[in-house]
């Protein structure tokens, strides 16, 4: 689950705290990281959560007004087959137990929430449609509920951001994998859509190589940089910008079968999102000029795809 955009900007934020802190050490700086990470999959099993209490609220709501009784309901939402299913998987049911993770404690948030889902168009056509339920227009339904209504509501990314600080950059990327999971959620194989927290060995080792490699070479990464600035003192590059192109070098190094475009492009991309404009214009002409050096010196060794 966690891709290596989610694992570069992690690394990015907590290279940044450690060029700015005077007391942290390798290890320390390295626990944070994969806390980091370990918080942002906690995200995900809170949105998958959170169909399940959405749903269990709406039902104790409904009947204590006394409208699940009556026939313009039915009981199609609160009868949804996704949320029951999530309900019932033994993955999701293990990590929240043990994490903890409930929304039942934010009766507010659940309110706020399900008086959208109530007002939307979405509710209206799912709660009014003709069409015998299954469990293919149950997923469709709690996907446009979640894309459209929910996962936008500045009632959720309130919440959020009250139970979790690292989650305020999380969001948008752990979206698109519990949407996933949402549409390819099949009940003869409940836990193959459950995404793990690594793709792979291969990419836990490339967060932890990247960011170790990044800590332990900073001042030679910075005293790089350093040698490619014209007109510019060092102690005037901020430190994002420094994490960002340490972070970039380091890629470059170490991992021979990343092409440098691909690198050169996804720490731009991040300069433009956490840093500025003009940030990312200098960090883009400095890392070219740093490529073309290391390239020059036969220390840019790529591995050549055929």
């Amino acid at each position: 689950m966690t891709n290596r955009v989610l694992i570069r900007i992690k690394a990015v934020q907590l290279i940044y705290s450690f060029l700015i802190s005077q007391n942290k050490t390798v290890d320390k700086a390295e626990q944070e990281f994969f806390f980091s990470l370990e918080k942002s999959y906690e995200l995900y099993f809170y949105l998958l959560q959170l169909i399940v209490d959405l749903t269990d609220y709406m039902q104790d709501r409904l009947t204590r007004r006394g409208i699940l009784s009556k026939k313009i309901m039915t009981n199609r939402f609160v009868e949804n087959q996704l949320a029951a299913e999530l309900s019932q998987n033994v993955q999701i049911s293990k990590f929240v137990a043990d994490k903890k993770i409930s929304w039942k404690d934010f009766p507010e948030t659940l309110r706020d929430l399900a008086n959208m889902v109530l007002k939307s168009e979405e509710y209206v056509e799912y709660i009014n449609s003709s069409e015998e339920p299954a469990l293919d227009s149950d997923k469709e339904f709690w996907r446009k509920i979640m894309k459209k209504v929910i996962l936008p509501s500045e009632v959720l990314q309130n919440q959020l951001e009250e139970l979790c600080i690292y989650w305020n950059d999380d969001l948008e990327i752990i979206s698109g994998f519990f949407l996933k999971t949402i549409k390819r959620y099949d009940p003869e194989h409940p836990d193959a859509a459950i995404i793990p927290m690594f793709k792979d060995k291969e990419d836990e080792d490339y967060a932890r190589t990247l960011f170790v490699k990044t800590v332990e070479n900073g001042l030679e990464y910075e005293k790089l940089v350093e040698s490619h600035i014209k007109n510019w003192d060092l102690e005037r590059v901020a430190k994002m910008d420094m994490a960002i192109m340490q972070m970039a070098i380091s890629e470059l190094l170490n991992f021979p079968n990343i092409p440098v475009t691909v690198t050169l492009n996804e720490y731009i991309e991040i300069a433009k999102a956490y840093s500025t404009e003009k940030s990312s214009v200098f960090i883009n002409g400095t890392l070219d000029a740093i490529v073309n050096t290391l390239q020059k010196e036969n220390k840019l060794l790529k591995v050549v795809r055929l």
